[in-house]
């Protein structure tokens, strides 16, 4: 019998390590043609070890996020095999990868972990406020760099306790993700694509997103020409949306969004279609929902046509530095060697890695926390999601990254997945390709 494999290593089963040796000579050989600048093989002679960590959710209600990042993680191991050359030496590779189980209380305590117990040079997180600001937390707390990704950044540079229009309070930690701006872009372009009453209903629980979403998005989209129907925060968790049905149905709304969290989404859906409102939707394109196969196979039938923001697709351009691999090379290698639907965090968990080895590289001293940190301050690099620029701003700390309007149809017949999940806007990123007119949801 076979060993399982254990999440918490980011390691993937003994069935599937020839396919994924095969996906690492493909990387390998894209990478060449690629001209890829990270990372230098070198000898085999005795090195000094650089050891990341790489926390995300592979379990609970957030473990869609995580699917892909064991693949991730074994094809940067056997890409960097041979150790990276930084400022004239060459460095041993341990990426130390650890499942959150959706808690951001475990978050926190394996970031100490990693820090205090394991010594690593760097932290990588992502995956949503739950699991990003807990580690960003301890890692500045403990003067760890920590580079972070897949958290709108309202949510991680306001909800750990920046003010606007002061200096950041952070020395350690950065960020790069989509925010409010560029989810108005997106949602604005995608909602022009079908006639509506531009009534909008929207779902924010009382957590990191909803709050920022609701008083950082809601005014822009107001700017939009929309209305707004909020019936006010709730508590993640909840199994009973009637009230917020009702409201819904009363006023008309023909649009649905709003960022809860995936089982309360299925949930919500669900009742919709008993009480009434689902057959009166024209959009249904919540964020946190809908990014992953897994979330639309669990509707069934209600998941077909669900829109959403694609943080990254086959259809982005852009290839990874460290693996040479990008768009459908990426999806192709995964899906060889996984026998599983590609999804958005692949190209995202990738980039996460792009940036963070571009950041140890431009230190020059990977192994000095502060140089590493400062080099981040002014990183400026191109990613698997695209260029990620740091002194660009919006603010301090953070960079932004785009999200594309995407939804979720039926694959065409024959193909090996039911799902496709084409692009249908490019607004905040026109070098991506639209692939797909969007379809009323009803």
């Amino acid at each position: 019998m076979s060993r399982k494999p254990d999440p918490e290593q980011g390691g993937i089963d003994a069935s599937r390590r020839q396919l994924v040796a095969l996906a690492g000579a493909t990387a390998a050989t894209a990478a060449t043609a690629a001209g890829a600048l990270l990372p230098t093989v070198a000898s085999a002679a005795a090195k000094p070890t650089l050891k990341i960590g790489f926390i995300s959710p592979l379990t609970g209600p957030l473990g869609g996020f995580g699917e892909a990042d064991p693949f991730v993680l074994d094809l940067v191991r056997k890409k960097t095999a041979g150790g990276v050359s930084i400022g004239g030496t060459t460095y041993a590779i341990e990426l130390i990868g650890r499942d959150t189980q959706s808690d951001p209380s475990r978050a926190s305590q394996l970031a100490k972990d990693l820090i205090n117990n394991q010594k690593i040079d760097l932290m990588l997180t992502t995956s949503t406020p739950e699991v990003v600001n807990p580690v960003a937390d301890a890692c500045e707390a403990s003067g760890m760099p920590c580079l972070s990704t897949v958290d709108p950044w309202e949510s991680w540079y306001f909800g750990r306790g920046a003010k606007p229009g002061q200096p950041s309070p952070f020395k350690w930690t950065y960020h790069f993700s989509f925010g409010t701006e560029e989810f108005a872009k997106m949602y604005l372009s995608t909602w022009a694509l079908v006639p509506t009453n531009k009534k909008v209903g929207v779902l924010y629980p009382n957590d990191a997103d909803g709050n920022a979403l609701r008083a950082h998005l809601v005014p822009e989209l107001k700017k939009g020409g929309y209305t707004i129907v909020d019936p006010g925060a709730y508590q993640d968790g909840t199994t009973d949306f009637s009230s917020q049905i009702s409201r819904f149905k009363s006023e008309g709304v023909q649009i649905i969004t709003g960022a809860p969290i995936p089982p309360d989404f299925i949930t919500f859906l669900r009742q919709a279609a008993q009480q009434g409102l689902v057959h009166r939707l024209k959009i249904v394109m919540p964020a946190k929902f809908g990014l992953f196969p897994s979330d639309i196979a669990a509707l069934g039938e209600l998941g077909y046509k669900v829109a959403s923001g694609a943080y990254w697709s086959p259809a982005f351009p852009y290839v990874s530095p460290v693996v040479g691999l990008g768009g459908q090379q990426l999806v192709d290698v995964y899906e060889k060697a996984t026998g599983k639907q590609w999804t958005q965090q692949l190209g995202a968990s990738l980039a996460l890695i792009d940036a963070g080895f571009a950041a140890l590289k431009a230190s020059g001293a990977p192994k000095d926390k502060a140089k590493v940190a400062a080099a981040m301050k002014v990183l400026d690099t191109v990613t698997t999601v695209g260029r990620i620029n740091f002194p660009k701003g919006p603010v301090p700390n953070v960079a932004t990254a785009p999200i594309i309007g995407s939804q979720w149809v039926k694959a065409k017949p024959g193909s090996r997945f039911k799902l496709s999940f084409p692009t249908v806007e490019h607004a905040d990123d026109p070098k991506v390709a639209i692939q797909a007119k969007l379809l009323p949801y009803a």
